[in-house]
């Protein structure tokens, strides 16, 4: 059967190999502020697949996840067919982005009342799960977890907060072994044939967290990180008003950002990204 094309998002496309594969390309596209740039990363979707290949094998013990192998170009992945939840599942152990802007108009993120007196950065005295509804166009909006549970049902909702913070807990546990802080993230869970939780898309990636150098780490303020900050600033500085199409991106920013994420991979695998590209079934252990 040839592979269909199903669908294309930001960075992906999704294609169908039968009636229970599917087939996720991560391409090198970089969107800021929602809009996809006409710049590309060289070999960002090989980063973004790898990476996802070496959590969903170091965290498979917690919950299984939709991956059955990486091909050979190094940016495809051979998933199971999951019924999706409608939900983000984003886990904060620091308060950043759009939970520190919560915090600081109303002390709480997502209906969890937070200590006073925090700081942009701070860590949270325990790891905390602020879903998100998932926006078609424009940004995901954080939402309680009265209004997951009404989208999920209120058992499902505990079993998904239970397992995005151990494998939020185990990640960040591991990161920072690495010299990375994991400060926050969002997974995806669907469910199997049978009903069961399952983790999708993609896991723990530049794109779908926020890394920061531990040895830099400093409340207080923005930290340096190794995902798409770089890019965001260098948009902001332009003047653009953050409309399609967005600004091409100079061979510095470019270069920039590659090593970046590079450099993401290379410390949290401990594997050489060279040696990713030459096999990548290297990460699965």
């Amino acid at each position: 059967m040839p592979e269909t094309h199903v669908a294309s998002g930001k960075v992906r496309e999704l294609y169908a190999l039968d009636d229970d594969r599917l087939l996720l390309v991560a391409s090198d596209r970089i969107s800021t502020f929602d809009v996809i740039l006409p710049t590309e990363i060289p070999d960002k979707g090989r980063v973004l697949t790898g990476l996802s290949g070496f959590w969903f094998t170091l965290l498979h013990a917690i919950v299984p996840n939709h991956m059955l192998s990486i091909r050979e170009d190094g940016r495809s992945m051979e998933c199971r067919r999951l019924e999706m939840l409608p939900i983000e599942c984003v886990v904060r152990g620091y308060l950043a982005g759009s939970g520190w802007k919560d915090y600081q108009a109303t002390g709480m993120t997502s209906g969890h009342r937070l200590p006073e007196g925090l700081r942009d950065s701070d860590k949270l005295p325990e790891p905390i799960f602020t879903p998100a509804t998932k926006a078609q166009t424009g940004h995901d909006e954080n939402i309680s977890r009265e209004q997951a549970a009404e989208l999920v049902g209120a058992a499902q909702l505990a079993d998904v907060e239970r397992v995005a913070i151990a494998l939020y807990a185990a990640a960040a546990n591991h990161a920072l072994t690495r010299g990375i802080i994991i400060a926050d993230t969002k997974f995806e869970l669907g469910l199997d044939a049978d009903g069961r939780l399952v983790l999708g898309d993609e896991a723990l990636t530049p794109d779908s967290s926020r890394f920061w150098p531990a040895d830099s780490y400093e409340p207080g303020h923005a930290q340096d990180s190794f995902d798409k900050q770089f890019v965001r600033d260098f948009c902001e500085q332009t003047g653009w008003d953050k409309t399609d199409p967005g600004p091409e991106l100079p061979d510095d920013v470019v270069a920039h950002t590659r090593s970046k994420y590079v450099e993401a991979f290379e410390r949290l695998t401990t594997i050489p990204f060279d040696s990713y590209l030459e096999n990548p079934s290297v990460v699965l252990g």
